[in-house]
């Protein structure tokens, strides 16, 4: 039997067991019959209606935080593209009929994503296990041994409700000291404004996602020249931050001394060797001289910078890249190459985040950098900062971190 053959409008409705489609929207796209059934609804209750429509938490009660849970965890799938298999969840389900009435339900949802020709998530994939009868405590004296197993599973499950409510709490707490640990060690940018350069940091979304990547703007010694630099720490959490602040901290001191790029990383990558958990970290770093119009660069495994002429030409800086920091277990010496600029060209450097997605070649991204640099050369150094990172960051944020330094020429 052929796919043309199969009907899978019958298939999905006849799937054992609770099944929904949602959009990226969160709104109901299709369910089939045991959904519609096992929630009390009726169709036109649900498809077309958001989840929040269908399904409220109930006012009523502070600790009824499963439809909120279940939100989260959708957009969990949105943002990175893998399935999501949520704890034990208990819902308080409203009665269509008799609003006032809510009735406690503990289902067991996954959630999985449904990819487009993009490689982007067009659907949500939202299958349920009614687990109800068997948490539900029966009331009466009866001794019965199921009604105690019953009784413990309940326990247990709110216990495990209670811990990942704490879990994710103490997620989000890390996230927001990892946020401003990286922030303090970023420069400030008024670092930036003689040059007329732009600057900017996304952190990724989710809880656990802050990761190390890192800008840094110098003034170098002897005539007028500018070091910019970019890097990526392998890692998420406090620990990638603190990674990512000595390393950014010990390419500017040495970049200062350094007779050019190369030795910059060269001095970095000896560093990275003695720091727990730089190994595997890129960095690319430019010496951009305003008063010879060139620019010498060196990357160790990063993104290669991108130099766009004024009539819109884009050159990608990519004749002098490298392994990685720490990558070899007897350092080299790095390689090293140079191009020439014309006054009101255009210098960006930014991290992978900015261009790489999953199931996507990075050509595309880099075309698409390419694409987005050109369309609005004319713009100032922040208005196409904002420009390019509206244009490449997904509308619900990267999973990835993102930095970015645009720097006229």
């Amino acid at each position: 039997m052929n796919d043309s053959a199969i009907d899978y409008a019958a298939v999905f409705q006849a799937l054992p067991g609770m099944v929904a489609l949602l959009g990226p929207d969160l709104v109901y796209v299709d369910v089939n019959e045991e959904f519609l059934h096992g929630a009390g609804r009726k169709r036109e209750q649900t498809v077309g209606h958001h989840l929040f429509e269908v399904f409220p938490d109930n006012p009523n009660d502070p600790a009824a935080t499963g439809v909120r849970n279940l939100e989260a965890s959708l957009r969990r799938v949105l943002a990175t593209g893998e399935r999501d298999a949520m704890a034990l969840q208990r819902y308080d389900v409203q009665d269509p009929e008799r609003p006032e009435r809510w009735q406690e339900r503990y289902w067991s949802p996954c959630n999985v994503p449904v990819f487009g020709p993009d490689g982007e998530v067009v659907l949500l994939v939202h299958r349920v296990e009614e687990v109800t009868e068997l948490i539900r405590a029966r009331g009466g004296r009866s001794t019965d041994r199921t009604q105690v197993l019953e009784a413990e599973l309940y326990t247990r499950a709110r216990e495990l409700q209670e811990l990942n409510e704490r879990l994710r709490q103490a997620h989000a707490r890390e996230r927001e000291v990892a946020l401003a640990l990286q922030g303090a060690m970023l420069p400030a940018r008024r670092q930036a404004a003689d040059h007329r350069a732009a600057v900017r940091y996304r952190p990724a979304v989710g809880a656990l996602n802050v990761c190390g990547d890192w800008y840094d703007l110098v003034d170098l010694v002897g005539g007028h020249r500018l070091g910019v630099s970019v890097g990526d720490v392998v890692g998420h959490g406090l620990a990638a931050a603190g990674v990512m602040g000595q390393l950014r901290s010990a390419l500017s001191a040495t970049s200062r001394v350094a007779a050019g790029p190369a030795q910059a990383l060269d001095v970095l990558g000896r560093y990275a060797h003695v720091v727990d958990g730089a190994e595997s970290t890129t960095a690319v770093t430019t010496f951009v001289d305003f008063d010879r119009h060139t620019i010498t660069y060196s990357s160790a495994g990063h993104p290669p910078p991108v130099l766009m002429h004024p009539d819109g030409r884009v050159e990608f800086l990519d004749r002098a890249t490298d392994p990685p920091l720490d990558a070899c277990p007897d350092p080299v010496r790095r390689p090293q190459a140079a191009t020439v600029f014309t006054d009101g060209a255009t210098l960006v450097l930014y991290t992978d985040g900015l261009i790489e997605r999953r199931r996507e070649d990075i050509d595309t991204g880099l075309a698409r950098l390419a694409d987005s640099l050109t369309r609005h050369r004319s713009a100032d150094p922040e208005t196409l900062a904002d420009a390019v990172l509206r244009e490449l960051l997904p509308p619900g944020g990267a999973t990835d971190d993102t930095a970015l330094v645009i720097v006229r020429l």
